[in-house]
């Protein structure tokens, strides 16, 4: 594997440990389906408390994979999937590319 296609995994590596959480995952078919939502409106939704719905949010904020819209006092969850999704289309092509 060159050091192209090293690098971009490297890159990815912070998203695949975002994404390989089950409650993350979860969280994301939730978003899907009836985005925008509060962290009490997931939590209803999952086995966890409001703290620790909050903290994988947070988690996956910071790989930019939900973004929050401020309304009033309460923030709102939607999927950002685009930067997540380019990171990986780059790793695929630079796979492709690199170890075919």
């Amino acid at each position: 594997m060159g050091k192209e296609a090293i690098d971009t995994f490297r890159a990815c590596i912070p998203l695949f440990q975002t994404l390989s959480d089950p409650y993350r995952q979860d969280i994301i078919l939730l978003l899907a389906e009836k985005e925008p939502l509060t962290v009490n409106e997931i939590t209803e939704h999952l086995t966890l408390s409001r703290p620790a719905v909050s903290h994988h949010l947070k988690i996956m904020r910071d790989q930019k994979i939900v973004s929050i819209e401020q309304k009033g006092t309460q923030r709102h969850y939607s999927l950002e999937l685009e930067d997540a999704l380019a990171l990986l289309k780059q790793l695929v092509s630079t796979v492709e590319e690199n170890c075919y």
